[in-house]
């Protein structure tokens, strides 16, 4: 009699409970894994554990499950190694138009910089021009003859204020002599008024 070849039915019966608890986890294994890619979470043995509401031992022990995670964390490595090599490249172009346009700033600012030491070196041909033009003589000459038409402004000044003053003084003397002769004029109109 071989009885090894015919489960008992309560066998037969946690056998399947067991398969059935096993493809339960395994479907919650697989959407816990989708649900890790869609938010772009990191995928690793404790995350899919977390998620899937299974024992850590249970991704390592199920080959299938082990199978799902490895292939998951394969994946999001690349993907991770792909984000990074293009984050990588935006970084190099975005130096390289930096750097571009630093290079053109620079010769902009090397062109203005020759154009300004041009038109420094004329003016101070100029200067030396000008310098060179006075004599000693007529650097003396002028000097002296800025200094006496200081002293007759000086002289003029004093004489417009004496002459402002006299005709404020001859304006005040117009007035009083205005109203003498109103005052006068008033009394010949009128003599029997005085006293």
């Amino acid at each position: 009699m071989n009885t090894a070849t015919v489960p008992e039915p309560h066998t037969a019966a946690a056998l399947a409970a067991r398969r059935r608890k096993t493809k339960t986890a395994l479907r919650r294994v697989h959407e816990a894994i989708a649900r890790l890619r869609r938010e772009k979470a990191q995928v690793s043995v404790a995350a899919v554990a977390r998620r899937a509401d299974v024992s850590r031992t249970f991704l390592y022990d199920n080959p299938e499950a082990r199978a799902a995670v490895a292939s998951a964390m394969a994946e999001a490595g690349e993907r991770r190694t792909q984000l990074l090599a293009d984050q990588d490249h935006e970084r190099e172009a975005t130096w390289r138009e930096r750097a571009l346009n630093a290079e053109e700033a620079l010769k902009v600012a090397h062109t203005e910089i020759l154009t300004q030491r041009t038109r420094i070196g004329e003016l101070l041909g100029q200067i030396r021009d000008l310098q060179a033009e006075w004599t000693e003589e007529a650097v003396q000459r002028i000097t002296t003859e800025n200094t006496t038409l200081k002293q007759r402004v000086r002289q003029l000044t004093a004489d417009n204020r004496t002459l402002d003053e006299r005709l404020k003084a001859a304006r005040s003397n117009l007035r009083f002599q205005d109203r003498r002769v109103a005052d006068l004029e008033a009394r010949i109109a009128d003599p029997g008024s005085t006293t």
